[in-house]
């Protein structure tokens, strides 16, 4: 198969892709997206995505994701981007006390397992 052959197989193929993601989406006037929702899976390389292994990558990561979001919604009129902050100390402090007892309860309760193994003979 020639090379132009090729080419033309591909632009029909494409075209064809393009046509059905147009019938089966509707118009979308605006489109709203959380963002936290696809920078944590394209930061920690999840859902199918590579693992990045510098930020730069983690940025490509996540304007590739955007951009195929993009492509398939179209919207007409707006794109709203939210991004959160960082977590508040508060919410981070009762995280970390949470873990610590967490891993105390298991230290407690692996001991009680030991000590009835032991007392049981």
């Amino acid at each position: 198969m020639a090379q132009a052959e090729r080419y033309n197989l591909m632009q029909k193929a494409k075209a064809a892709s393009a046509k059905r993601v147009k019938e089966n989406n509707p118009e979308i006037d605006n489109l709203y997206l959380d963002m936290n929702g696809i920078i944590h899976p394209c930061a920690r390389g999840q859902g199918g995505m590579p693992n990045p292994t510098s930020e730069d990558e983690i940025y490509e990561n996540i304007f590739n994701y955007t951009d195929k979001i993009m492509r398939i919604a179209r919207p007409q009129k707006v794109l709203y981007l939210a991004i959160d902050g960082v977590a508040p100390r508060a919410k981070l402090n009762q995280q970390r006390s949470r873990r610590f007892r967490s891993a105390i309860e298991v230290e407690e309760k692996d001991k009680r397992e030991q000590d009835l193994r032991n007392n049981w003979d």
